[in-house]
This record gives structure tokens, sequence and C-alpha cells, in this order.
């Protein structure tokens, strides 16, 4: 869709706000709010020059550029600490839609996967709602959003839809299939995937297939199923494939594919570095250059496949695939599980997180022990209550009160009861000593 003239006016001032960039320093919150406030001005303007369904559409240059800049604005939301409000909710939901649009191309998810969607969506949804009954934020971002979420509704329920014809026969069969195809991606994403773990599961598929009658299932009473049945014999054929493909491998993808298997499989495991140390050392706009490059790639298939420079399809597709649906995952499970607590703040929320810790292991396995050995703990818990000013954890870059308060003293104040208890438990050994020598 072209650009009318009032959209090229948003666009080239949406374009002079993409300065937003990843600071090794940390991040101002009035920095990120400013940003936001003219972005949302934008998004006013857009709403008043298009009508409701060239909004609801959207597809052209200033589409994505306004959701490239939103999509990072919302990581930086993350990164000061405000969660809970509705302009952090935009990179999830972009998120959840692009794992929803996999699954709907491969056809391969249960009723089990989308329950969590559907509970993420809600509870997305409620800050929304929040923010727009009280006025927390704009009318016009709350009303983006909820039309981000309506479309997620709308493939969710697509995908329920899909589900809801099968005959209570073939739901097992269906979600066998589904477990089978996902182990077999699996191996097959293996630098050099194992015969012997393949042999197992080719002899499932083939029992699978012997249920079979003229390509239709048969019921426990020996009769035929009634349709529909695509949704499984597709599953089925499409594992036989894969296994196929996996017979066929000798050490590697295609020639013409490794780079972009070896790009899949570097990002993918920077991400699962990252989901076990995210406490420790991830900003959440650290994941703007894996989307990025995500997008990229996911933008190189045609028809839903990866082409190479002869407009070939070489082999290897399914690997790809499933590295590339594995990435968008992990994504969507680091943001999930951001703390509400600012990046400055973060380092302080660790050490009360590590000596909260080591506090609960002493009083698990209990003593005897010393006052010298509760010393460090002294020391440390000590040490972050100078840092307070006026009871609250100031910023040392302009002074301002960073998100995530509440935590903090949450931590710091059991970190104390845990301190009192051990103390406690060393008086009363005190006393018994004292019995004894008596």
């Amino acid at each position: 869709m072209s650009l009318n003239q009032d959209e090229i006016l948003i666009l080239e001032k949406v374009i002079k706000l993409t300065a937003l960039k990843q600071k090794p320093e940390f991040v101002k919150t009035q920095d990120v709010l400013n940003i936001y406030q003219q972005m949302v001005k934008q998004v006013s303007l857009l709403i008043e020059v298009r009508d409701e369904e060239n909004f609801s559409q959207p597809s052209n240059r200033l589409d994505k550029t306004m959701s490239d800049v939103f999509s990072l604005l919302s990581l930086f939301f993350l990164r000061i600490g405000k969660t809970r409000e509705c302009p952090a909710t935009y990179c999830q939901i972009a998120s959840i839609r692009q794992l929803l649009d996999h699954m709907n191309e491969s056809s391969s998810f249960t009723e089990s996967d989308l329950k969590p969607f559907r509970a993420r969506l809600n509870e997305l949804r409620e800050i929304v709602q929040h923010d727009r009954a009280s006025g927390l934020h704009p009318e016009a971002m709350t009303m983006l959003l909820e039309r981000k979420l309506t479309a997620c509704d709308a493939v969710l329920t697509q995908l329920h839809d899909s589900l809801s014809v099968l005959s209570e026969d073939l739901i097992p069969i269906h979600q066998r299939l589904v477990a089978l195809r996902r182990q077999l991606v699996a191996l097959a994403a293996k630098p050099k995937p194992s015969k012997t773990d393949l042999k197992p599961l080719l002899e499932e598929l083939r029992l699978i297939d012997q249920k079979r009658d003229s390509g239709r299932f048969i019921g426990s009473g020996g009769a035929l199923l009634p349709e529909p049945q695509p949704l499984v014999t597709g599953i089925l054929e499409e594992c036989f494939e894969i296994a196929q493909e996996v017979e066929a491998r000798e050490k590697d993808v295609s020639f013409t594919l490794k780079p972009i298997y070896d790009r899949l499989m570097e990002i993918r495991g920077q991400l699962e570095g990252l989901v076990m140390t995210h406490r420790w050392t991830l900003r959440e706009t650290d994941l703007w250059n894996y989307e990025n490059a995500l997008r990229d790639i996911d933008r190189m298939r045609v028809d839903g496949k990866f082409v190479d420079s002869e407009g070939n399809k070489p082999q290897g597709q399914y690997v790809l695939l499933y590295l590339l649906r594995r990435c968008y995952g992990l994504i969507y499970r680091l943001l999930s599980s951001s703390e509400p607590v600012s990046e400055e703040l973060m380092p302080i929320a660790n050490k009360l997180s590590t000596v909260k810790k080591c506090l609960n292991e002493v009083l698990k396995y209990g003593g005897p022990f010393s006052p010298r050995d509760l010393y460090p703990y002294q020391l440390a818990l000590h040490q972050i209550d100078q840092m307070r000013k006026d009871g609250k954890f100031i910023s040392a870059e302009d002074g301002s009160i960073p998100e995530g308060q509440g935590i903090l003293m949450a931590h710091l104040n059991e970190c104390h009861e845990l301190l009192e208890m051990l103390k406690e438990a060393m008086s009363d050994d005190d006393d018994d000593d004292v019995e004894e020598d008596e």
C-alpha cells in the first residue's frame, strides 16, 4: 500500500525518532518517556488520517517503521522496570503473534500448546485495559495495543477451531504425532543426527501409519473415522519427510543453506545462554538485535521455504525452520520473565537475591556457627542499606527514583529477618552450652 502525503509527513517524523539506540550506560527513564510521547503523538495523527479499514490492515513502510520503533521502545520500558505498563506489552504481543503464525504455518500444535498463549494474552489485555481506564497512557496507545491483541486472538481462535473438528479417536493420535514431529526436527537440527535415535521414532510412525486404511484412520471399533483428517495425515506425512531428510543427510544441511544454519545456531546458543543467566546479564534491549536478525532470516523465505540463487529449495528446510522457531520461542521466554526492576537497580537486586539464597541455605542446614560466620552477610546488607537516601534507592545519574523500590525493600527486609532468625538460633545454642557447663 502506497503512502499518502499525510503519511509521508508522519513517516519523516518517525524516522527521526529512530535515533533511540542501545547505550552502554544506564538509560534515563525520562529520555525513554520523551521519545514515547512523541511516538504516541504520531500514532494519534495516523488515526486521524486513516480510516478504520486501512488502519487495521497495515502494509506499507510507515507501519513497519512504527512497529520497529515501538518494539524498541517496549524493550526500553522493560529495561527501566516499567513492566506493568502497557507500552512494555508491545514487544510481547508481537512475539506471541510471530509464534502463533509459525504454529499456524506448521499445523503442529495441540490444545496444551495454545493455553499458555491464551492466558498470557489475557494478562497483557488486563494491563492495557487498566492503563486505559486509569488514563495512565493515551487512548491512541491503548487503542493500538488492543488492535494487536485482537489480531492475536483471531489467530488463536483459528488454531483452536482447527483442533475442535478432531474426533475423540483422532485426538491422542494427533497429540502423539505432534510430539514425534518435535523430536524429529530436534534430531535433524543436530550437527550429526544419530541414526540410532531415529530408528525408534521411525518405527512408531510406521505403527501409526498402519492404523490407516485407504488414507483414513481406523477407530477403536474398527470403522473408518469420519472426516476431516487432513490435519493429522498432514503431520504424519511431514514426519516421514523429516525422517527421510535425516536419513539422507550425511553430515550437514545443504551447502547453500549452511550460512543461515550457522547464524541460527549461533543465535540459538546465545539466547539459551541468556535464558540461563538473564537475571545477571540480560538487558532487555539486547534482544533487539536478535529480533532484527531473525526477522531478516524469516524474510528470506519464499512461500515458506528457503531458496538458493537459482530458486531451488535445498535440503535442510525443516532444520532451519525448527531453529528459527526455537529462537522466537527463547525470545518470548526472556520477555515474559522480565522483572519489574530498573536496570540501574538490578545489581542491587541480584546481590540481595544471592544473600537471601545463602541465608536460607545456612538456616536450612543449621549450626553451629559463630558471629564471625554471619559477618559477611551483615556487611553486605549494611552496604546495601547505606545506598538508600530517605528510604529510597536513588539514581546516581540524575537523582531520580528508579522502578523496583518495593521489590528491593521486600528482599532487603526478608534478608534482615533471616539474619535475625540466625542470631536467635545462635543465642539459643549459647544458652544450651552454658546449661551443659553448669
